[in-house]
C-alpha cells in the first residue's frame, strides 16, 4: 500500500529483524565457549521476545543462547547426509532441540546427539526446492498468492482461497503432486509502504519506507530497503525533511530489494532501531528455520516471532516474489524495506505480508545476504 506524505509524517519506520543463528547438527556437543562467545542480548530483544512468544525473559535469553549453539549447523548436517538431507528447525520455547531431517535411515543415529534428534522423511530438500522450482515457473491465479517448502511437514505447501484453482495452478506447473500440499488460507499479502535501521524516509517526498539496513559500496554509504519503495533515480529524504540520497539499483517484483546511495549530510551506523534504543548489528549469519526473530517499524513497533519458512515464494498484485522468508512477525502498511534481525545478526528487509499486529499475521522478507552479493554491498557494523 502506497501511503501518501502529509506534514505530520515524520515518524520513524523500522523493521528489524532478530537473526537467529544455528549450530553444528553432529553428535559431538558444541564447543564449551560457543555460547560464552556470543554477545549478550539486548534487554529490548528480551523484553520484546518475552512479550510477543509468551515466554519468560530467562526463556527469551535462552532461546537466543541455544540458537548460537547451533551455529552453522546446516552447512555440516548438509555435508554429513548429502542427498538425503530433508531440512532442519528448532523447536520448544527455548530452541533447545533441533530436528535434522533425512531420507536415510541408516544415516539417522550419525547425527543425533545432545539437543539433536533425526527424523526420517520421504523427500530430500533437494526434491522438494525443485518441486518449489515447477511452481514458480507457473502463472499462480490471484486466489493462490503463497507457496513455500515446509520441511516441518517434509512438503511444499501452496496457500489458496479456492483449492480448485490451486489444483489447476498445480497441475499446469508440472511439480510432483505427491510433495504438494493445498491449505486453505484467506491471505492476501499487500506490499508495505511506509533511515538507522527502521527509522522512515520518503521517496520522491511521497511515498514512506523503512531503512533496512547501513551499506557502504566502496566509499559510497548508503542503505538497503525494500524494492517497492521506489525506483532506480527517485530521491530520498530523510524522516526529518532533510534531502538524503538516491536510489542507485532496485528489483521489484521477482526479488523486492533496493539500495540507496546517500549524501554527506547522513553517516551510516550500524544499528536498528529498537524499542528502548539501538541494537547493534555484527554480521549477518542466516537464522535457521524455527528460529525467534524481531523486527522494528515506525508504524507498529517492535515486534518479534519465529522463521517459518525460507525459500518462499509470495504473490502480490504487482507480481510474485521468489526466495523470500516467511515469519510470523507481525507489520502493517508502513513497515516495508526496514530491517529484520535475529541477535545481532541482520536477516533481511521486510517485503509485505498479510494480517496485522492487534490480530496477528505473518510477513515475508527479502534475506539481505543476497541484497549484499548483487550490488557489492558491504554490511555497516556496530
Amino acid at each position: 500500500m502506497l501511503r501518501r506524505r502529509t506534514v505530520t509524517a515524520g515518524c520513524a519506520l523500522a523493521i528489524s529483524v532478530l537473526t537467529l543463528m544455528a549450530a553444528p547438527a553432529v553428535a559431538d556437543r558444541a564447543p564449551a565457549d560457543a555460547t560464552a562467545s556470543a554477545p549478550k542480548p539486548a534487554p529490548a530483544m528480551i523484553d520484546a521476545m518475552s512479550r510477543d512468544l509468551g515466554i519468560s525473559k530467562e526463556q527469551a535469553e535462552s532461546r537466543l543462547l541455544n540458537e548460537a549453539r547451533f551455529t552453522g549447523v546446516e552447512a555440516s548436517v548438509t555435508q554429513k547426509l548429502g542427498d538425503s538431507y530433508a531440512g532442519s528447525w528448532l523447536s520448544g520455547p527455548t530452541s533447545a532441540t533441533l530436528t535434522v531431517a533425512t531420507t536415510d535411515a541408516a544415516a539417522a543415529s550419525s547425527i543425533t546427539g545432545t539437543g539433536v534428534q533425526a527424523q526420517v522423511v520421504g523427500h530430500s530438500l533437494a526434491s522438494l526446492d525443485a518441486a518449489k522450482a515447477a511452481l514458480d515457473k507457473a502463472q499462480a491465479p490471484t486466489s493462490t498468492p503463497v507457496w513455500y517448502v515446509d520441511v516441518r511437514t517434509n512438503s511444499v505447501v501452496v496457500q489458496s482461497s479456492q483449492p480448485a484453482e490451486a489444483e489447476a495452478f498445480i497441475a499446469a506447473s508440472g511439480a510432483d503432486r505427491s510433495m504438494v500440499r493445498v491449505e486453505q488460507s484467506s491471505e492476501q499479502p499487500q506490499t508495505y509502504y511506509d533511515v538507522r535501521g527502521g527509522d522512515a524516509y520518503y521517496i520522491n517526498n511521497s511515498a514512506r519506507c523503512s531503512i533496512g539496513f547501513s551499506v557502504r559500496r566502496g566509499s559510497t554509504p548508503g542503505f538497503v530497503s525494500a524494492g517497492h519503495c521506489g525506483r532506480a533515480g527517485s530521491t530520498t529524504t530523510g524522516y526529518n525533511s532533510v534531502s538524503q540520497g538516491t536510489f542507485q539499483g532496485s528489483v521489484f517484483p521477482g526479488s523486492d530489494y533496493s539500495w540507496i546511495a546517500v549524501n554527506s549530510s547522513w553517516t551510516p551506523r550500524g544499528w536498528v532501531k529498537g524499542s528502548s534504543g539501538n541494537v547493534t548489528v555484527s554480521g549477518s549469519t542466516v537464522a535457521g528455520v524455527g528460529s525467534s526473530i524481531c523486527r522494528s517499524g515506525s508504524t507498529t513497533g517492535w515486534h518479534c516471532g519465529t522463521v517459518l519458512q525460507r525459500n518462499t515464494s509470495v504473490t502480490y498484485s504487482q507480481g510474485t516474489v521468489y526466495e523470500v522468508t516467511r515469519t510470523n512477525v507481525c507489520a502493517e502498511p508502513g513497515d516495508s524495506g526496514g530491517s529484520y534481525i535475529s541477535g545481532s545478526q541482520a536477516q533481511g528487509v521486510t517485503s509485505g505480508g498479510s494480517g496485522n499486529c492487534s490480530s496477528g499475521g505473518t510477513t515475508f522478507f527479502q534475506p539481505v545476504n543476497e541484497i549484499l552479493s548483487v550490488y557489492g554491498l558491504t554490511l555497516v557494523t556496530g
